[in-house]
């Protein structure tokens, strides 16, 4: 089932999440809860999930972005796309992706962008099939700490 995250699903996210760039558990806090209950508000940022027999096992969140410019139609971001390793290979991760282009589309959003760390070959052609391109823009990341 592909559906948008509820309120009693952060434990299941989170867990999936430790591997999403060896992530570690966060410990539960007042400020993780409050950082819950702020994305579960925001009307603009969406977690999408896959669950198979009780469990999140493949998620993406896609934020959509107000925009002035392109006759002020917003765009949409993906970025936390993660497949349970066990589960991969099944189309979870491809239909979160294809939730996410619906909500961009129902939002009319004049273009969806992602962006990934990864450098294989796989992941990027796992992209590539799933519409998205890496030739009309540059991506710079400034990290900061």
């Amino acid at each position: 089932m592909i559906r948008e995250i509820t309120p009693d699903d952060l434990q299941g996210l989170l867990s999936l999440y430790t591997q999403l760039h060896a992530n570690p558990m966060p410990e539960e806090t007042e400020d993780l809860h409050k950082l819950w209950l702020s994305i579960l508000d925001d009307r603009t940022h969406h977690i999408i999930v896959a669950e198979e027999e009780g469990r999140i096992v493949s998620s993406c969140v896609c934020v959509i972005i107000p925009n002035l410019t392109h006759n002020q139609r917003p765009y949409a971001f993906v970025e936390n796309v993660i497949t349970d390793e066990a589960y991969r290979q099944k189309g979870l991760a491809t239909a979160c992706l294809n939730y996410a282009k619906e909500l961009a589309m129902k939002e009319n959003c004049y273009k969806l962008m992602l962006l990934t760390g990864s450098k294989g070959d796989s992941t990027l052609r796992f992209y590539e099939n799933a519409g998205y391109n890496s030739k009309d823009k540059t991506a710079f990341i400034q990290w900061i700490d």
